[in-house]
This record gives structure tokens, C-alpha cells and sequence, in this order.
């Protein structure tokens, strides 16, 4: 007999199933922000420099 052949256990293997493809689906998606975080290297973007008040790089890595 399946799962799904019981009457009363059909709902509680649907919502673990759904459950559990979520998570996976969570899982994988926070594994691919992380990957590309740390693979990536942006590159240089200018700025101003010296103009008083505005927000400039504590030190140019360029």
C-alpha cells in the first residue's frame, strides 16, 4: 500500500512533499548567492574625490 492509497495519510505526505521542495528549492538558492559572492570581483568604479561632504572611498583600491 502506498501513501497515497491511505486515505487520512494523502494530505500530511502532500504538504511534506511540498515542504521539503521548498527547502530544496531555499537551499540551492542561497547556495548560488553564495557562490556568486564569493567568485565575483567587481570591478574599479570611479568616484569623487576631495569634494568636501561627499561620499568617497576611504582608500582607492584601484
Amino acid at each position: 500500500m502506498t501513501v497515497l492509497a491511505r486515505g487520512r495519510w494523502s494530505w500530511r505526505f502532500f504538504a511534506f512533499a511540498v515542504a521539503g521542495f521548498c527547502l530544496v528549492i531555499l537551499l540551492a538558492a542561497n547556495a548560488h548567492l553564495v557562490y556568486v559572492a564569493v567568485t565575483s570581483q567587481p570591478d574599479c568604479v570611479p568616484h569623487q574625490k576631495g569634494e568636501g561632504g561627499a561620499y568617497q572611498a576611504a582608500k582607492s583600491a584601484c
